[in-house]
């Protein structure tokens, strides 16, 4: 008899849905939305509420939420604290703009700021992480004088234009006029770049190339470098031990500063630190953040020094929205509740547990290639051969339908879509892990060895 996982009980029940089919909205979507939005699954799946780390479907059936509105759910669906401060806020006033004192923005900045280490203590509030990552590009050429960026290859930052130029892969860039001034740095891969996991010195070795890229792609003088300490939707891949220690000193040396994306790895949820970058050991000069800032809400922010900050301030900038009451009422309760209900700590037990259980599932399955990543941001990449390394691609998509199937919600990435993403609200429960480690058991079963 075929064993189906049974996901933990939950005594939330959503209320009933009397609004349009999926069919009707995923034909109002085909109508009305633009063709460059897309949607999950061969069949998709339409969500309707959520409860904490669960969703239900308009028939009222539950799934574990394992990507988190892709990483951008920290705390929990409509936690009622987070819920709460943001219906209090909306009967007050909902939109002022930074023209006009506001308590709100300027308590956020406070509290905001004394999670950053050194003197990293000016805020700057705007919408996404692709607007934070262009400000801050703008802010490090108007500080430094420079003009040259460097990225890292295989990285995400964002769909804008000026995002878009640092962003690392094809598929994600329009062919029009976008990348003057960017170049991509080698990836610092542990498993399929040059120096491996067993090399003690593979962040030094890879950080050489941020010192070749300088010497011979620019003038010797950069604005910025900016990297996600584990790379989201390049396939969860995590920087080397000491990568960014001896990268940063390289383009420091060149009169550039260094950025620090935090978009995804933010805010606990890699579980041994409040932000990725402490990870490595280092304070950068700016850092990005968004998604999980909010819990959901459009919130982002550009933290940096006062020094920085200045350069801003030689140029009219404005952002109407930036420092809205309603969404900086609802980060200042994110940063309450991660705090009060020690969600880091949980995003590093549970992502221990999670490790733990993916690993054990590589020693059972050919096809997993590799699992990496920290606390709850982990990927686990499919391979057709564990000696070339070939990207099982298809059996990735067919895990990946089959989870939804069994009640699980995850993510995939990478260039070549093999690598499932597992970043769930970091309020998850130890029954929880055991249920998402099950099923993909189950579905990397399903679809069999290559």
């Amino acid at each position: 008899m075929t064993h189906t996982p049974t996901l933990p009980p939950c005594d939330f029940q959503p209320a009933p849905y009397c609004g349009p089919s999926p069919a009707e909205i995923l034909a109002l979507r085909k109508q009305h939305l633009s063709p460059a939005i897309f949607h999950y699954y061969k069949s998709p799946i339409m969500i309707v509420q959520g409860h904490q780390q669960y969703l239900f479907d308009e028939t009222g059936r539950r799934y574990l939420d394992g990507i988190g509105g892709i990483v951008t759910v920290s705390v929990g669906h409509c936690h009622p604290e987070v819920t709460k401060a943001a219906q209090e806020q909306q009967q007050t006033i909902v939109h002022t703009t930074t023209l006009y004192l506001n308590p709100q923005v300027a308590l956020f900045a406070q509290e905001l700021a004394a999670k950053m280490p050194g003197d990293l203590k000016v805020c700057y509030f705007v919408n996404s992480g692709s607007e934070a990552n262009d400000l801050a590009i703008m802010m490090s050429r108007a500080a430094t004088g420079n003009y040259d960026v460097l990225a890292l290859r295989n990285g995400y930052h964002g769909g804008s234009p000026g995002a878009m130029a640092l962003t690392s892969h094809h598929t994600w860039k329009f062919n029009v006029p976008h990348t003057f001034g960017v170049q991509h740095a080698v990836l610092p891969d542990l498993y399929r770049g040059p120096f491996g996991s067993q090399d003690a010195q593979a962040g030094s070795k890879y950080a050489q190339e941020i010192r070749n890229l300088i010497q011979f792609g620019t003038s010797g003088q950069v604005a910025a470098f900016i990297a996600e300490t584990i790379q989201g939707v390049g396939g969860t891949v995590p920087l080397p031990s000491g990568y960014l220690r001896e990268a940063y000193t390289h383009v420091r040396a060149a009169g550039g500063l260094c950025i620090a994306d935090e978009v995804q790895t933010g805010f606990g949820r890699t579980g041994t630190h409040y932000w990725g970058f402490e990870t490595q050991g280092v304070i950068p000069d700016i850092v990005t953040m968004a998604k999980g800032i909010g819990n959901g809400c459009p919130l982002a922010a550009v933290v940096t020094t006062p020094a920085i900050a200045k350069a801003l301030a030689n140029r009219i900038h404005f952002n109407t929205f930036g420092g809205n009451p309603v969404s900086c009422a609802q980060g200042r309760a994110v940063l309450r509740v991660i705090d009060q209900e020690r969600l880091q700590e949980n995003s590093h037990a549970r992502g221990e547990q999670l490790k733990a259980g993916l690993l054990g599932l590589s020693r059972k399955h050919q096809l997993i290639g590799d699992v990496r990543g920290l606390g709850l941001m982990l990927g686990v990449e499919l391979v057709t051969d564990r000696a070339t390394k070939e990207p099982a691609s298809a059996q990735c998509a067919a895990v990946f339908e089959k989870c939804k199937e069994l009640g699980l919600l995850i993510g995939k990435g990478g260039l070549m879509g093999n690598t499932l993403r597992i970043k769930p609200p970091m309020c998850i429960t130890a029954a929880d892990a055991d249920f998402l480690v099950d099923v993909v058991d189950c579905a990397l079963a399903s679809v069999g060895e290559p």
